[in-house]
């Protein structure tokens, strides 16, 4: 299999590194990520300057890699259109350092990226470790055995699977639903040497389910959580709602 990989920390973090060192075992890898850490870039792109490749060796048993002065998206998309001589099979996001759970995929640069690949009719993965770590070898060889599997029987429809893998050693994986996760006192009022207020984002996290079936309950379980995501937005219910009034 033919595997892209890109990350929103940047092409030197680690956990990007750890990915491709195991995928290389498996197929053949290509990378390309931001120049630098783009996290919480969500699926934003860059529209108003040049988007600027630039090669460089990683040695980890990649085909080709490259670092681009853009988003996580730009860099599927840079990669797709033009830098990868083959197709790719996958794509693959992360390791991403901390978690991306629940409602918090949607300001994910790395959730994005994959999710840039399903535009493409491509499955694609998203990684990410719960807690900071130095080691991402458990994470890495998840993702390298999970994919695995596909080497033979493919995947029917392109499809993103969004992957939380906890600290310590795994107990086991589950296939989970998103939760719900919203943020309190969000903004830090403070006042700039001229007198002018400025707010810092901070917050604190605030977890709003407790359905087993979520992924924020199995990573507190200390299992390996696995979301399937579906960027088809439309409210089907409002939708119906909406033609029985006569709309």
């Amino acid at each position: 299999m033919n595997f892209l990989i890109t990350n929103d920390d940047g092409i030197w973090a680690p956990g990007l590194q750890a990915l491709a060192g195991a995928l290389a075992e498996i197929g053949k890898v290509w990378i390309v990520a931001p120049d630098r850490e783009r996290s919480a870039a969500s699926h934003s792109i860059t529209v108003h300057k040049p988007l600027i490749p630039k090669a460089v060796e990683l040695k980890l048993g990649e085909q080709a890699a490259w670092n681009v002065n853009g988003t996580p998206a730009d860099c599927v998309k840079l990669a797709l259109e033009v830098l990868m001589p083959e197709p790719a099979s996958w794509v693959c996001s992360g390791i991403n350092l901390g978690a991306n759970l629940a409602t918090d995929v949607l300001y994910s640069g790395t959730v994005s990226a994959a999710a840039e690949a399903t535009l493409y009719t491509l499955p694609a993965v998203a990684v990410s470790v719960v807690e900071q770590t130095e080691d991402f070898s458990t994470a890495a060889n998840f993702v390298r055995d999970f994919l695995r599997q596909f080497m033979e029987k493919p995947m029917e429809s392109p499809t993103l699977l969004n992957i939380n893998v906890p600290s310590g050693t795994p107990k086991a994986s589950r296939v989970t639903t998103l939760g719900v996760r919203r943020y309190c006192n969000v903004f830090e009022k403070r006042v700039d040497p001229h007198g002018r207020q400025y707010f810092w984002m901070s917050g604190e996290r605030v977890d709003c389910t407790d359905d087993p079936e979520s992924d924020l309950v199995a990573v507190q379980e200390g299992k390996i959580s696995i979301t399937p995501l579906s960027f088809q937005l439309t409210d089907q219910r409002m939708r119906q709602e909406l033609m029985a009034r006569g709309w």
